[in-house]
């Protein structure tokens, strides 16, 4: 779905997902995907993450805010990075809307959780801007036998 253009799958992850999500009674306000940079956004033509957070907030009935956190730089790749550089790479790269996270419990949405530092640095960003709590769900996890967890 990534990289191949497979974009169909996002709401066919989100509907497997669904029932799963709902069984943990997170107290969700509003479900928020990792936002991508202006020029990957513009490379690829979607958020992959957006294609399976908005079906699924749609499901759980959930508010669902594309826009209220954003990066305010363009960052590189965390492909290939290690665990300094990766969290370096995205420190203070993200903004919120306290205007639509103040006083809210939100659950951000990411695809793969490798090291943390993208979901920490929104985190940051989004507790900065007056968020109650936030919750992390991800489509994956990066696996230790794939040489993943020294990274």
């Amino acid at each position: 779905m990534k990289y191949r253009r497979n974009i169909a799958f996002g709401e066919s992850i989100a509907m497997q997902m669904a029932e799963y999500v709902r069984s943990l009674y997170w107290p969700i306000d509003v479900m928020i995907p990792v936002p991508l940079g202006k020029k990957r956004l513009k490379e690829r033509g979607y958020n992959q993450v957006a294609l399976v957070a908005r079906p699924l907030a749609y499901q759980l009935e959930w508010r669902y805010e594309p826009d209220a956190l954003w990066k305010t730089r363009e960052t590189r790749s965390q492909v290939g990075l290690s665990i300094s550089q990766r969290s370096e790479n995205v420190q203070n790269a993200y903004q919120a809307d306290p205007k639509v996270t103040k006083h809210k419990s939100i659950l951000i949405m990411d695809d793969v959780a490798t090291t943390g530092s993208t979901i920490s640095a929104c985190t940051a960003a989004l507790l900065s801007a007056g968020a109650q709590e936030v919750y992390v769900l991800t489509i994956a996890r990066a696996l230790p036998h794939h040489g993943l967890d020294r990274v």
